[in-house]
């Protein structure tokens, strides 16, 4: 009896690897962020509760009234 080598299907998944890890930031990059943070500056990827607020609907609901147009006038 001989024994011969058979190739996988390529109906099988191949083994799963883990993504490598992100590279780190520079250091001068995390200097530069440090230095942000410590003035209160905003940072990238970061929760920015002055930007929520400038980008928030200026609009409030019952601000303006509905119109006075018989629904489905076409006007």
């Amino acid at each position: 009896m001989t024994l011969a080598y058979a190739p996988v299907a390529e109906s099988v998944p191949p083994s799963y690897r883990p993504a490598p890890p992100p590279p780190q930031d520079p250091p001068i990059y995390r200097d530069l962020m440090r230095t942000w943070a410590v003035g209160g500056r905003t940072l990238p990827g970061r929760h920015d509760p002055e930007w929520v607020r400038l980008a928030a609907p200026q609009v409030r609901p019952g601000q303006f009234s509905a119109s006075q147009d018989p629904p489905g006038d076409g006007r």
